[in-house]
């Protein structure tokens, strides 16, 4: 699919995809033509980049974990270091406190909402 199409179906800006080509996160053929082709599984790709960097990872993190992300399941960390493993625990924690946070919140409005609409 052209970039286009995968900005379409992100809902990721064209200027964000090829930052991610840049940044080795994400890699397209060539067309003959020039234009960037890229294969159906960079949709789930993108959308867990954005999760990634929504969730504080920078982009040097992401780009070494993300053949974890895949199925198979291809794991090759030949140069995690002390820091980078002591920095991925610190984004995992913060992301439990904010899934946390997410779902006291999800559970106020389902109460407010079975509150207000006493037909459901």
């Amino acid at each position: 699919m052209r970039i286009g199409e995968l900005s379409q179906r992100t809902g990721t800006a064209r200027r964000l995809l090829r930052y991610y080509e840049e940044q080795g996160l994400i890699a397209a053929d060539r067309a003959p033509n020039g234009y960037r082709d890229y294969d159906e599984r960079f949709v789930d790709r993108v959308l867990q980049i954005r999760g990634l960097l929504d969730a504080g990872l920078p982009t040097r993190i992401i780009k070494q974990i993300l053949p974890c992300l895949d199925r198979p399941r291809v794991i090759h960390f030949r140069d995690a270091t002390p820091e980078m493993l002591a920095t991925l625990e610190r984004e995992r924690d913060r992301m439990d406190e904010r899934i946390a946070c997410l779902v006291r919140n999800r559970d106020a409005m389902n109460e407010y909402l079975a509150a207000v609409r006493p037909d459901r």
